[in-house]
């Protein structure tokens, strides 16, 4: 088992990378959270792995927090997600965000990643919901002073506008909440000018 990996970064591409251990170029399969921490071309690396075994293949994946692999992993016990749909989910969320989604059994959210359908997200939910710990603390408001019906209700707006709910959910983000609770088309309204700069 190959648990870690340290070289000279030799390539970067969107979906792997390229490390040189004493003239052998490693190539592994990294999440683009992974992909967009790394140092510069020829510079110094160390990556966690994980070695991914079947009869025809043998593939490593690479990332650069111990809590990425540790979700991983966790990812492809579940069963139906293997290692490319893992790497998909991490991804398109950072980890606290795949968090909060499994905690607060976000199934929409979860299934807008491509290769994960509703039932694959049902099932994420159910078998992770206790795995990945402080689910309550994670869990909290999707925004302070939003309700959870609310804030969702205004994502979904934003997502049969054609915007992935990834983008919805960023596009939300930062709304000032003073007083009231702000209704799903304020929200919108907010994200959609989020959006649009």
């Amino acid at each position: 088992m190959i648990g870690r990996i340290r070289g000279t970064l030799a390539e970067i591409g969107p979906d792997y990378v390229i490390v040189d251990v004493g003239g052998v170029g490693y190539e592994l399969a990294v999440p683009s959270t992974t992909a967009g921490r790394l140092p510069s071309r020829g510079e110094e690396v160390t990556l966690g792995t994980y070695l991914h075994v079947r009869e025809d293949a043998l593939q490593l994946f690479g990332f650069a927090e111990p809590a990425d692999k540790e979700l991983f992993e966790l990812l492809i016990s579940v069963s139906g997600v293997g290692p490319k749909v893992a790497l998909a989910v991490l991804s398109a969320f950072c980890g606290n965000d795949l968090r909060k989604a499994i905690a607060t059994e976000d199934v929409s959210l979860i299934s807008s990643v491509p290769g994960i359908g509703k039932k694959t997200a049902q099932r994420l939910v159910l078998e992770l919901k206790e795995k990945i710990g402080g689910a309550a603390e994670i869990a909290g408001a999707a925004m302070v002073g939003v309700s959870q019906t609310t804030y969702v209700e205004a994502r979904d707006a934003l997502t049969a506008l054609g915007y992935s709910a990834v983008e919805a959910k960023k596009a939300l983000e930062g709304y000032d909440v003073d007083g009231e609770e702000p209704t799903a088309e304020e929200l919108v309204k907010h994200g959609l000018k989020n959006l649009g700069q």
